[in-house]
């Protein structure tokens, strides 16, 4: 062989090198983003799970607050009823995920509320352990949703990186959406006593 046909060569090898390497690692920041995917999915599963019994204790509390009860049975209803895939993950999509899910955290804030109308409700071992339950699902949400949209940061920055972005754009990767605040979070709530 002579030394230009090794050089040329050695320059295909390191370029076929590059790029499997760079194909694994999008690879894995795609399968890590799924990952992070499925967590958000589980603690929004946790926290539909609860709602039953939660619903069953304040029920037997509060029997003329049917209205809050059925709003937040047919919030989490709802919410229980949209399944985003990782594979299929769309800006619309995840809005859509986020716009139930928020309207299952409203119909818990008041089903909470409820208890302010019923002493004995608050004083209920049963009632403030599922709160306590809820309080923890809610803030295990938060953390879930903040590493998805960490591996989605990471996801979609190595795929717009140069040279691994003509890789990505010749493997369709596609990038990923990010969990947004509702509309209007901005806004301090009131709260009066």
């Amino acid at each position: 062989m002579t030394k230009k046909a090794i050089i040329t060569l050695a320059a295909v090898a390191a370029v076929v090198l590059w790029a499997v390497v760079a194909y694994n690692g999008v690879i894995s920041a795609e399968e890590n983003v799924a990952g992070k995917w499925g967590n958000v999915q589980n603690v929004y599963q946790r926290r539909a799970d609860l709602i039953p019994n939660l619903v069953a204790t304040v029920k037997a509390y509060a029997e003329h607050e049917k209205t809050t009860l059925e709003d937040v049975v047919s919030a989490r209803t709802k919410a229980t009823q949209i399944t985003v895939n990782a594979d299929d993950l769309t800006p619309e999509k995840l809005q859509e995920f986020q716009r139930t899910q928020g309207e299952l955290s409203t119909a818990l804030g008041r089903l909470i509320a409820i208890t302010e109308n019923y002493p004995d409700l608050k004083a209920s071992q049963n009632f403030l352990e599922l709160q306590a339950q809820l309080e923890g699902t809610e803030n295990r949400i938060n953390v879930e949703r903040k590493n998805f949209n960490e591996a989605a940061q990471a996801y979609n920055t190595k795929i717009r990186r140069f040279p691994t972005s003509v890789l990505a754009g010749m493997f369709d990767f596609d990038k990923k959406p990010y969990f947004e605040a509702d509309a209007g979070s901005e806004t301090v709530p009131n709260v009066q006593f």
